[in-house]
């Protein structure tokens, strides 16, 4: 009651404004806002297609940078996981008091309440396992809503806001912006949790392999008694976490104790097959990684009651992601390919499957140390045995190194002279371009030429292809 009258509560939110609107989520949870009728604007420095014209498309109106004049009258400002204090939008806000949510708390607002949410996480194949278990759900025509850091070559899109009982979301246990340190994926409601596996990373949130996995604890403590989660059983760190978790554990793996235990792995001309469940999958991936990330959606599609020959015909059509283990192109008889790898463990377990793939060949490693994590000391002993796969190394120069302290950065040219101790062929380049001109004498037609980066690497793939032809 309000001064004796009753209190009529309406919808607050009717204009959206997005800080950060050309980021691959924020513009496409926009865009799902836009088409579910509210107003929506945005703003961000970095307005160039895809995104602004597809935003553009939808009728949302973006003004480039960040200044607070441009801040409209809206009754809800969403703030990207990019920006922060300092920034004069972000000041604005603080300022006038406006009511603000990061992402993750606009995705649990608007469209993740009330549905079935299929979260899945942990430090490497997150992406992947949740093309797999989306691709899963929409070619048994579910329409599934999905979200996802990449993009799947069967879906042509990494989001889909319907409206669907279920949504597939990838669950990042980075953090969900400057004024929420938890992981995002506390925010995603899940009905259903995969844990591919936990390591140290994100060393500029992340103290240590204990804080990681206390995110994992808490999002373990919120699934629903009549939920599930599903468990890498070869990883101790997967199993660690879970010894409070309240709801249902299935453990997922190659273990004998594994109740869905993955039997008789096997590759074959860049396909993986294995049995689950007594029925045999197959899928065009390689590496017994991609086999679990693979049984690990099949075991979410089984929870909800997807048919098995539904998850084989998905499995078998599936047609991989771009920057994961993708060719762009031959030139000279030299394959180049792109891969989103910038964990050692990623590193390691790509090579092993390239080498399966491409038996044979000579393979070639450029790596840009470009992540928050390895562009730090904390990998200076991994990083060196992550390539043992490779037949010759190139690592490129720190990114943003003025944004490190000299002794808290990583040393390549000591990852490369630990290389180069064990007899291969290791060259520290500083640049994309220089890469390329040390790598053009040696690389010889049948030669696979493998790059890891997590961001553009100046543009190394197409330059190679073009200068290799």
């Amino acid at each position: 009651m309000v001064n004796g009258d009753p209190l009529i509560l309406v919808n607050p939110f009717q204009h959206v404004h997005f800080l950060g609107i050309c980021g691959t989520a924020m513009g496409s949870v926009a865009a799902a806002m836009r088409d579910s009728g509210f107003t929506v604007s945005g703003q961000d420095d970095n307005v160039y297609p895809p995104m602004s014209t597809f935003l553009e498309g939808k009728g949302i109106a973006i003004t480039r940078g960040f200044r607070p004049e441009d801040i409209p009258a809206a009754d809800l400002i969403v703030i990207g996981n990019a920006l922060s204090r300092g920034n004069a939008a972000v000041e604005s806000v603080l300022n006038r008091k406006l009511y603000y949510l990061s992402l993750p708390e606009t995705l649990k607002q608007f469209f993740l309440r009330g549905r079935h949410n299929l979260v899945v996480t942990g430090t490497h194949g997150k992406t992947t396992t949740t093309s797999l278990l989306a691709w899963i759900f929409e070619s048994a025509g579910l329409a599934p809503s999905y979200l996802i850091g990449g993009i799947p070559a069967n879906l042509g899109q990494g989001a889909c806001l319907r409206d669907s009982k279920h949504f597939i979301i990838e669950g990042d246990e980075y953090d969900t912006a400057f004024f929420d340190k938890r992981a995002k994926f506390i925010h995603y409601l899940p009905e259903l949790v995969i844990v591919n596996n936990i390591e140290f990373d994100h060393a500029d949130i992340y103290e240590n392999l204990d804080a990681v996995k206390l995110s994992f604890r808490r999002l373990l403590n919120i699934v629903p008694g009549e939920g599930m989660v599903l468990l890498n059983a070869d990883d101790p760190n997967c199993l660690d976490v879970a010894g409070t978790c309240p709801a249902p554990i299935v453990e997922v793996g190659f273990s004998e104790n594994a109740a869905n235990h993955i039997r008789h792995p096997r590759h074959e001309r860049g396909i993986s097959t294995f049995e689950l469940f007594g029925a045999t999958f197959r899928v065009p991936l390689i590496g017994d990684f991609n086999i679990r990330n693979a049984a690990m959606a099949a075991s979410a599609a089984h929870f909800y009651g997807v048919p098995v020959p539904e998850i084989q015909k998905a499995l078998a059509s599936f047609q991989g992601i771009k920057r994961r283990q993708e060719v762009r192109g031959v030139a000279g008889g030299i394959t180049v390919i792109d891969d989103f790898g910038h964990h050692p463990t990623a590193i390691r377990e790509t090579l092993a499957g390239l080498r399966s793939r491409y038996a044979g060949a000579r393979l070639w490693a450029l790596f840009e140390p470009r992540s928050n994590t390895t562009r730090r000391a904390v990998f200076q002993q991994e990083l060196p045995r992550a390539f043992e796969e490779a037949d010759g190394v190139f690592i490129a120069q720190v990114a943003r190194l003025d944004q490190l302290a000299p002794e808290d950065r990583l040393n390549p040219e000591k990852v490369v002279a630990d290389i180069a101790a064990k007899g291969k062929p290791a060259f520290y380049e500083p640049t994309a371009d220089a890469i390329i001109e040390k790598l053009k004498p040696l690389a010889q037609s049948g030669d696979v030429v493998v790059v890891f980066s997590n961001g553009g690497f100046d543009g190394i793939h197409g330059k190679l292809l073009q200068r290799l032809a």
